[in-house]
């Protein structure tokens, strides 16, 4: 049952840390590359729909990751384990205190009421999206290292 464990909380934050890294490199980039309006409509949009996705994706890596801290603290790769865990929450803790309050605010701006520093609040949103991510794939790949 824990190798199950294992493998789902590996697979559940590879996943995530895919969404993210795409978000960071593909998508984000894409968006850029639009006219203004165009751009920061579908950012807007992605700030919606990720935005009512990811805090349960994320929430649900920790407490994966946690359990499994707790059922295999016996085996090797705990310390790996508790480490990952701590980093997700890490990640959590960046999401609420950075990331959040500024989607909050650039999800519902459409070309006519967004604010004049728009685009400096998306590089600031970027920059901190850019660290975050950097945070999980590390978590990711002490979990990876742990199951092997």
């Amino acid at each position: 049952m824990l190798n199950a464990l294992e493998v789902f909380t590996t697979v559940i934050v590879g996943v995530m840390v895919g969404v993210e890294f795409c978000v960071a490199f593909v998508v984000n980039p894409i968006l850029g590359a639009l006219p203004e309006d165009a751009g920061q409509l579908g950012r807007a949009h992605g700030g919606r729909m990720l935005g009512a996705l990811m805090p349960v994706w994320y929430i649900t890596s920790v407490a994966l990751s946690a359990v499994w801290a707790v059922a295999g603290r016996d085996r090797p790769g705990a310390g790996l384990v508790v480490v990952a865990a701590g980093l997700l929450i890490l990640s959590v803790l960046m999401s609420v205190l950075l990331l959040v309050p500024i989607n909050n605010r650039s999800k519902t701006w459409t070309p006519e009421n967004r604010p004049a520093d728009w685009k400096e609040q998306q590089n600031r949103w970027d920059r901190y999206h850019y660290l975050r991510v950097a945070v999980i794939v590390a978590a990711f790949a002490l979990l990876a290292t742990a199951l092997a």
